[in-house]
C-alpha cells in the first residue's frame, strides 16, 4: 500500500531562486516524487532567494528521503531543514492535567483543599458511592495497556506503547467529553495486572482495556469484570465488533441480503475476531466460518484455549476443514482482523455475487481495496484514505460517555449492540451507498446517539446506578447542614 498518508506527513524548509515561478517548481517536484503537497507557505522573500515550507504527505521515511533529494536536484535549489510533522505532535507528550475550578484566592483554596476538603474526604468515608460525584471518578477512566499488542507493531512494551494511549485518551475528551489517563503497565503478567488495575479502581468510573495481547486479555478482562464494580471493556474486542456489526448492517441493506442468510468467513481468532463472532451470531448470523494461520476453526479439532474451543463449537456447522481461500469460495461477506494480504484477487472474485470485504488489517489489509472493488459490492477498511472506514472511534467514546452517564456497574450484550444500532442509524436512507455504509468519527452526534443508547441499554439491564445513589453524594453535605 503505498499512499501518501498525513501520518507520514514533513514539512521541508528550502531555499529557492526568487522568481515568479519558484513555487510552482517546487511543488511540481515534490509531486513528481509521489508525494501530496498540503501547504506550501513562503515564510522569508530576499532579494535574491525565497525560504519556503513545503508540507505535503508522504508513505514512508524513505519516501520522505526521496522529496528531499527531488527538491535539491532543482537548480538553486537547497533543503535547509526536514521536520516529521508527527513527532513535532508528540514533542512532550498530547496530553495535560487542566483544573475544573479557579484558584484566585485564600476563600478558593480553603474550599478546594484544606481545610474545607476534610469535609467532603468525611462524607465518602461515610459513604463510598458518594465519589462518585464528588471526585474524577464521576467522568475519568482509566485507559490500560502492557503493551503486548500495540496496534499492528507487536510487543513493545508499555513505554512504547504510551503515545497510542495518549492518543486513545485524546480521543475521548474530544468526542465524548470524557477524562482518560493512559495507565501502562511494567509487567505482562496475568495476576499482577489484575491485581494492579484492582488496587487503582477507586479513582475511575470505568476501565478501558487496550492492547493486551490475546488469550491473557479474555482472562484480565473477565476477572476484572466479576471482581470491580465498575465497568470493563476491552476495545480491541467489543470496540471493533461494535462497528463491524454497524457496517455490515447497513452493508447488507445496500446489497439487500439477510444476516441470518448470508455466509461469512472470518479471518483472525484472536481477541477481534473472537468478539466479532459472538456479537454477529447474538444478531442471528447462522453462517460463520473463522479462520485462523492454519485453517478453518472446526469441531473435528482440538483446540488448547476456551475462545477457539467456543469458535469450533458454535460456528461452521457443515465442518469445513480447508483453508482461508477455500472458505472463501461462494461466500457473502469476508471480515478480515488479521494480517496484511493474507487474500488476493482470485479470492475475492470467487465469492458470491454482490459480496461485502471488510479488510480491517491496519494500517495494511488482508487485500488492497482497490483491488478487492473490482469484484465486491461494498468494500470497507480500517483506513482513513478509503471510503467506509470501520474505526473504533466511532464506538468507544460514546459507549463510555453512556457508561459513565448512567453510572453503569457492569456492560451486557444488549449495550453493545445498542451501540452498533445507533452508529448504523447515523447514515440515513437517502446517504446510504456502497462507498457510506458507516458515518464519518467526524460527525458530531455519532457520540452522543452511542451514549443516549448505552444508558438506555444498562437502565434496562438494571446494571445502572439508581436515582438515590445518584443522590448520595450531594444529600449527605446538604443533610448535614439542615441539621446544622
Amino acid at each position: 500500500m503505498a499512499n501518501p498518508s498525513p501520518g507520514n506527513s514533513i514539512t521541508l524548509r528550502v531555499e529557492a531562486p526568487s522568481s515568479f515561478s519558484a513555487t510552482s517548481e517546487l511543488a511540481a517536484a515534490v509531486g513528481a516524487a509521489g508525494a501530496a503537497i498540503t501547504a506550501l507557505d513562503v515564510t522569508e522573500s530576499h532579494h535574491e532567494t525565497l525560504v519556503v515550507d513545503v508540507t505535503c504527505n508522504t508513505t514512508d521515511d524513505d519516501h520522505a528521503g526521496r522529496v528531499k533529494d527531488a527538491l535539491n536536484a532543482l537548480d538553486g535549489v537547497t533543503v535547509q531543514h526536514v521536520s516529521d510533522r508527527t513527532f513535532l505532535m508528540h514533542l512532550g507528550g498530547k496530553l495535560e492535567v487542566v483544573p475544573k475550578v479557579a484558584l484566585r484566592n485564600r476563600d478558593d483554596l480553603s474550599r478546594a483543599y484544606t481545610p474545607g476538603v476534610a469535609r467532603v474526604c468525611l462524607a465518602i468515608a461515610e459513604d463510598p458511592a458518594a465519589a462518585r460525584n464528588l471526585t474524577v471518578k464521576r467522568n475519568t477512566i482509566a485507559v490500560v495497556t502492557d503493551g503486548s499488542a500495540v496496534l499492528g507493531l507487536g510487543n513493545i512494551g508499555p513505554a512504547a506503547a504510551l503515545p497510542v494511549m495518549e492518543g486513545k485518551a485524546a480521543l475521548f475528551k474530544q468526542f465524548a467529553n470524557v477524562d482518560a489517563w493512559p495507565v501502562c503497565l511494567d509487567t505482562q503478567d496475568t495476576e499482577e495486572i489484575i491485581s494492579i488495575v484492582k488496587a487503582l479502581a477507586p479513582v475511575y468510573g470505568g476501565v478501558n482495556l487496550e492492547d493486551i495481547a490475546a488469550p491473557r486479555c479474555f482472562e484480565i478482562e473477565n476477572r476484572l469484570r466479576e471482581e470491580l464494580d465498575i465497568p470493563v471493556f476491552h476495545d480491541d474486542q467489543h470496540g471493533t465488533a461494535i462497528v463491524t456489526l454497524a457496517a455490515l448492517v447497513n452493508a447488507l441493506r445496500v446489497v439487500d441480503k439477510k444476516l441470518s442468510e448470508v455466509k461469512i468467513v472470518v479471518s483472525g481468532v484472536g481477541a477481534a475476531g473472537s468478539a466479532i463472532i459472538q456479537l454477529l451470531k447474538a444478531q442471528g448470523a447462522r453462517h460463520i466460518v473463522a479462520a485462523g494461520r492454519s485453517g478453518a476453526i472446526h469441531s473435528g479439532e482440538e483446540y488448547g484455549d476456551e475462545h477457539r474451543s467456543w469458535i469450533a463449537a458454535n460456528t461452521n456447522g457443515e465442518g469445513f476443514s480447508g483453508t482461508l481461500h477455500e472458505a472463501l469460495k461462494g461466500a457473502d461477506v469476508f471480515i478480515g482482523v488479521s494480517a496484511p494480504h493474507v487474500i488476493g484477487e482470485e479470492q475475492v472474485a470467487s465469492m458470491a455475487a454482490d459480496a461485502i470485504v471488510f479488510a480491517m488489517a491496519n494500517p495494511t489489509p488482508e487485500i488492497d481495496p482497490v483491488i478487492a472493488s473490482r469484484h465486491a459490492a461494498v468494500v470497507a477498511t480500517g483506513r482513513s484514505d478509503f471510503p467506509n472506514q470501520i474505526n473504533n472511534v466511532l464506538a468507544f467514546p460514546g459507549f463510555f460517555r453512556g457508561l459513565l452517564d448512567a453510572g453503569a456497574s457492569d456492560i451486557t450484550p444488549e449495550m453493545l449492540v445498542a451501540a452498533a444500532d445507533a452508529i448504523a442509524n447515523r447514515v440515513a436512507d437517502d446517504e446510504l451507498n456502497a462507498s457510506y455504509i458507516i458515518p464519518s468519527v467526524f460527525d458530531p452526534h455519532v457520540a452522543a446517539d452511542v451514549a443516549a443508547a448505552v444508558a438506555a441499554a444498562a437502565r434496562s439491564a438494571n446494571v445502572a446506578a439508581t436515582a438515590e445513589q445518584a443522590g448520595n453524594a450531594a444529600a449527605a453535605p446538604v443533610a448535614a447542614l439542615a441539621s446544622a
